[in-house]
Order: C-alpha cells, then structure tokens, then sequence
C-alpha cells in the first residue's frame, strides 16, 4: 500500500506549470476574433452608408457610369474584407487544432494509472523538450527551438510565431527603432487599455526625445501635442519634464535630462515591452524551465547549501565532496532565492558531537578521520571546514 501511494500519479499537481499551454491559444483567438468584429462593423457602416449615397445618386438622375463606379468601389473593399477574414479563418483554424492537440497531450495525463508505467516516462519527456523550447525562445535562440520542435514534432505544443514576433520588436527596440512596437501597440490597443499599460506612452516620450536631440525642437513640440499631451493626467510629472527637455541640449549633465538623454533608455523600453507583451499573452515572467526546477531545487534545499563551507566543486575550503544539485555551481544561484524544504524528521549521526565552531557530527566519524589523517593527542578535524580542535572541546549532544 505504501509502494502504491507513492507512486500513484496526481495530474491536478502537474497541470499547475500547464496554464500556459491553453491560455495562449486561448488569449490570441479572441483577439482575432475582436480584431474580425471590429473591421465587420467598420465595413457594415461603411458598406451603409456607401449603399445610401449610391441609391441617392441614382435617384438623382445623375449619369450611371458615377453609380456604376460607387457600386465597383464597393465590390472592391468588400473583397478585401473577404480576404482579410479568410486570413483569421486559416489562423483560427490552426488555433483551434493546436489547442485540441494540447487538450488531448494533458488528457494523455489522466489516463496514466502511476508514475512507474512507461507512459509517464514518455509524457514527461515531452513536456522536456516543451520546456527546452520555451527556454530557448526567450533566450533568443529562435532556430535552434524552431529545429528542436520539429525534430520532436512538437510544434503545435509550442508557441513559435508569438515569441519570434516578441525577440523581432525586442530586438528592434534595442537597435533604437519604435515603428514595429507602435505597430504592435496599436494592434493590440483594445487589450492595453484594459491592464492600464503605459508603453506606448513611453514610446511616444522616446519618439520626442529623439526629435530633441536631432535638433527638430518644432516637430518636437508637434510631437508632443498630438502624441503625449493626452496622457497628462496619468502622467503629469513625466510630461512636466519633458516639456523641460526642450531647453536641455543632448549633452547636459543636469539630472533627470540626463538620463532622459541616455541610450539605457532604449534597454529599458525592450525590457518593458517583454514584461506587456507577456502580461497581455498571461505568460509566466520566467521561462517555465526555470520554475519547474525552482519546485524541484526548493525540495531539496537546506540552509548549508549555501552556507561558505558548502562542499562543491567551486569551494576550495570545504574537504569533502558532495552529491547535492544545489551545491552545485550550475544550480546554486538559481535556488538561492528559494524557500528551504520543509521537513518533518531529522536525521541525526550516532553519538553526536559538536565542536567549537557549532557544527554536529557523529563521534565515530571524526574519530576515524582524525586516525586516516594522523592527527595525534586526540584532534579531530572538522570535515566541512578543515578546522582541527583539540578532543578535550569537543562535548557531547543531548538530543531531546
């Protein structure tokens, strides 16, 4: 029974890092679908009005060839209509096949009895190379993640074109260019509005800084009227130091022009359209590879992992060698923000002792070391710090 419960498989505990696999899918069909709505209504009124002012002109007497023209016009936008909606049906439609394809890998789940069957071990190599590409998306390394989802022929559990489109304006912000994330702002405005998000304004406020320092100060006060004026009451401070900025060349040392002035700035606003962009999709700030081992380094984690004595391969003072992940120097620092494991029992030495220094350890351990090393007179030698202690120090441990 006890082998049994242990391995018995909890899929509720194992969907907690999914949320992102369906809510994505989920987050961009309803933005295609308020993006279909919008030019629908957009068209309706205009296809009315257009009907209205051609019937107009045909009761007028007026020649057909203007009637005639009106109606060809018409025909003309409506097509367009028709092809841009048969765009969003073929994205729909891959959407909805990638989403019944992640439905069905979390169902796979359920329907594995323990976490000793073969399945499992099949399922969870899956839900690796998921977390391999997305870690590998957001660190930039785009093709690499395009070829490792297609040699293990996972594209549809992944979500390729969304971050490739996020590294092209990332990028594009950091070379100091705003035309392709004003685009992105402006196609996904209906949205910002609701998480009160102020990056656009941000690239406005850049937009003239960089006419300021061009020299351009009268398409800089036009700039500023059409673009950052509206924002005045969220953000009155800002723009009351901007209207400043005008009387600052790009060389001042007077602060706060001089930061405004700074090339960081543009870091700052890649940074910012990550943290909108991830925001608006209802994806994790962190590539989920890193929360799956947060959960798993945080089980393991005791205070002397980090302790300066911590046995590793980078610790020159500690004398013995140890098998712990987060002693290590590849993990160390991700865990180091982490809670320690709890833990209900402790396990303690036989005989337990402690030195000097406060650490405990079991009597006949350090005795058979200090023997090893020849250590006379009764020393013993602490095996974590290499420290020697005269044996009459040494007291003994009443555990109760």
């Amino acid at each position: 029974m006890a082998e049994l419960t242990t391995t018995k498989l909890n899929a509720e505990s194992h969907l907690l890092l999914e949320q992102p696999l369906l809510r994505l899918p989920y987050e961009l069909s309803r933005r295609n679908f308020k993006s279909l709505q919008r030019s629908f209504e957009r068209e309706q009124n205009h296809v009315l009005s257009a009907l209205k002012s051609t019937a107009n002109v045909a009761l007028s007497g007026q020649p057909a060839s203007l009637t005639l023209l009106s109606l060809g016009n018409m025909i003309s936008r409506m097509q367009g209509f028709k092809r841009k909606m048969q765009t969003l049906q073929e994205e729909e439609k891959v959407l909805q096949g990638n989403s019944r394809k992640r439905i069905q890998h979390l169902k796979d789940l359920y329907d594995i009895p323990s976490l000793a069957d073969v399945k499992y071990d099949e399922w969870s190599r899956i839900r690796l190379n998921r977390l391999l590409v997305d870690y590998l998306l957001r660190s930039g390394y785009t093709e690499s993640a395009r070829a490792l989802a297609k040699e293990k022929g996972i594209e549809a559990l992944v979500d390729l074109d969304v971050f490739v489109q996020c590294h092209r304006i990332e990028e594009s912000l950091r070379n100091g260019h705003t035309a392709e994330a004003l685009a992105w702002c402006q196609e996904h405005k209906p949205m910002m509005k609701k998480t009160s998000n102020n990056l656009e304004f941000q690239l406005r406020l850049q937009q003239y800084i960089e006419l300021r320092r061009d020299g351009k100060l009268l398409a800089a006060r036009q700039h500023a009227q059409r673009y950052i004026a509206p924002h005045t009451i969220s953000h009155f401070a800002e723009i009351h130091t901007a209207a400043a900025l005008l009387a600052f060349p790009p060389d001042t040392q007077a602060e706060p022009y001089k930061s405004m002035y700074s090339s960081s700035r543009w870091s700052d606003l890649a940074n910012l359209f990550i943290k909108t962009h991830h925001e608006l999709f209802s994806l994790p700030p962190q590539p989920l590879l890193h929360i799956a081992l947060s959960a798993g380094l945080s089980a393991l984690k005791t205070p002397s992992c980090h302790s300066a004595y911590a046995g590793s391969s980078s610790n020159a003072s500690s004398s013995i060698t140890t098998v712990c992940p987060i002693c290590s120097t590849e993990l160390n620092e991700l865990a180091r923000g982490l809670p320690y494991a709890h833990h209900t029992k402790s396990y303690v030495e036989n005989d337990p002792v402690v030195l000097p220094n406060g650490r405990i350890y079991g009597r006949d351990r350090l005795l058979q070391m200090s023997a090893q090393i020849g250590l006379e007179n009764g020393e013993v030698k602490d095996p974590t710090t290499g420290e020697i202690f005269e044996g009459t120090k040494v007291r003994k441990v009443y555990i109760t």
